[in-house]
């Protein structure tokens, strides 16, 4: 269970703290489940070496930008849920991009809509981002529709290089920057 104290963000059921090294069995119990990570990453399931890499390289960003896809978890019972967070993208225009990954046993409970909500809160408000980018697989209908209902619109596609092919990209802006 985990302790809600070290929450940074929270929602009404979500709680976000950071990544450390001591969540590498998180990060394999998300990140090792190829139904999690078939949409966004080419090299069939994760190993333990690929596994760690992503988890040092979510600690780093944190570390460089002050941002990175957040652990995500139940706040009734410290449930981990998934993750969810912020990348740079075009720090040139104070855009960083959103996504979230959430693991298969809390699919279709509305945690990654709440996760996103929370986030982009987070973003506009605290940290004064102009615009999210998010982006998903073609084949990822779910993404899709949740990213629409977020507000998100369609700009183009855009190659992702790790699945190799051209996503769906999106653009949700900070109105509250507008005079």
């Amino acid at each position: 269970m985990e302790n809600n104290k070290t929450y940074f963000l929270k929602s009404e059921w979500l709680g976000f703290r950071c990544w450390s090294m001591g969540d590498l069995v998180l990060a394999a119990l998300l990140w090792g489940d190829i139904e999690v990570t078939r949409l966004i990453d080419a090299r069939e399931q994760l190993r333990e070496k690929q596994i760690r890499e992503k988890l040092e390289q979510e600690i780093l960003r944190q570390e460089e930008h002050g941002v990175q896809y957040w652990p995500v978890f139940r706040l009734k019972d410290g449930d981990f849920v998934g993750c969810c967070g912020l990348r740079p993208y075009d720090l040139s225009e104070s855009i960083y991009e959103i996504g979230f990954h959430i693991g298969r046993a809390h699919w279709r409970n509305g945690y990654a809509f709440e996760a996103a909500q929370t986030v982009i809160s987070h973003a506009f408000g605290s940290l004064g981002v102009c615009a999210l980018f998010a982006g998903h697989n073609p084949a990822n209908s779910a993404s899709a529709a949740l990213l629409t209902k977020l507000g998100f619109a369609y700009t183009h596609d855009e190659f992702y290089p790790p699945t190799g092919l051209n996503h769906p990209s999106y653009l949700l802006k900070n109105n509250s920057n507008e005079q």
